[in-house]
């Protein structure tokens, strides 16, 4: 019997893209993803539970979008994030496909009203549901207010729950560790520290791209009170990168990656709230990309900042649907 699709404000809408041939040999993203609930169960007894799978590849991918610009609004950000779902979608249709796993296409959360907390409740519920019915899930932001709605989801899922250590690595210019009277895009990380203090859990988060001169001391202060690691941006050397990720990776048993793509140089990603005068280099964040699928714990990730009204020809949603598609094989 089909899974049973989560609570959602928008359903999956048909994908689109090149047309060269119904054959394996011709296939692209837009012919494999099918509507969630119609692409057959999910893995038996995979829902992450015990540990096993986590990065399996051949666990099924269930995508879910998070239509929000809300907590970008509140930070005084450029706001536009709430069309990135869609453009991301268009970017990934034409794309070949060579993965050997299942996609599926669960519809959009949607924030509306103001109402960011609504939103990220309910997008962390859909998240759940479909981690614990045995997917590798990932959230199309959205702005990096979807770092929390993609938490609460990870949190309260079987694997969390049942006692396995999470991690949390975020490829980002910022630290995400604003205090501040309201929640936004600028405060998701220090919500989960706080909610993970308020579980009797250790707070596990690194930040690879970490950009001095857009980070105030306050925030350095934060991220050391709480024992953040991090790299800057000017230290991202491929091999550093790459021992850093790889000792990150070492003390945790499942992962939640999050990739806001201010992270990369403003050339690369023009189109987000806060493009980056140095940035990380593509190559370098392709390869954290290539490590965290091939280590076997990735439990979900998500997308965020891509803001389509200043992307130039479609380059940043054309860049983050590689990552994605490299996160996936």
């Amino acid at each position: 019997m089909p899974a049973v699709s989560p609570a959602v404000d928008v359903p999956p809408q048909p994908w689109t893209g090149r047309f060269d041939g119904d054959g394996p040999e011709h296939r692209r993203w837009w012919q494999a993803v099918a509507e969630y609930g119609q692409a057959g169960p999910a893995v038996p007894g995979n829902a992450g539970g015990d540990g096993q799978g986590a990065g399996d590849a051949s666990k099924p991918v269930a995508l879910l979008g998070f239509a929000s610009d809300e907590g970008v609004r509140r930070n005084k950000g450029r706001t536009g994030a709430s069309a990135a779902p869609a453009a991301l979608r268009k970017a990934l249709g034409p794309l070949a496909f060579h993965l050997d796993r299942s996609i599926a296409d669960a519809g959009d959360v949607v924030v509306s009203g103001g109402d960011l907390e609504d939103g990220q409740e309910r997008a962390g519920h859909a998240v759940t549901e479909l981690l614990d019915a045995g997917h590798l899930t990932v959230v199309l932001g959205g702005g990096h207010e979807t770092a929390y709605a993609s938490y609460l989801g990870v949190s309260a899922s079987q694997a969390v729950q049942g006692g396995q250590r999470l991690g949390v690595l975020n490829l980002d210019a910022h630290f995400d560790l604003r205090d501040e009277p309201v929640p936004s895009s600028g405060t998701p990380f220090l919500q989960m520290a706080e909610a993970e203090a308020d579980a009797g859990r250790d707070f596990r988060y690194a930040v690879v791209g970490i950009s001095e001169a857009n980070n105030t001391r306050a925030l350095f202060d934060t991220a050391g009170r709480l024992g953040v690691r991090y790299l800057l941006d000017e230290d991202c050397e491929a091999e550093r990168v790459r021992a850093f990720v790889a000792s990150f990776l070492g003390d945790i048993d499942v992962l939640y990656l999050t990739i806001d793509l201010d992270v990369l140089p403003a050339a690369v990603a023009p189109g987000v709230s806060a493009p980056a005068a140095y940035g990380v280099p593509l190559p370098v964040i392709s390869a954290v990309c290539r490590q965290v699928a091939w280590s076997g714990k990735l439990l979900h990730l998500d997308v965020a900042e891509l803001n389509p009204a200043f992307d130039v020809d479609g380059r940043t949603a054309k860049v983050a649907a590689r990552l994605l598609d490299t996160l996936l094989r």
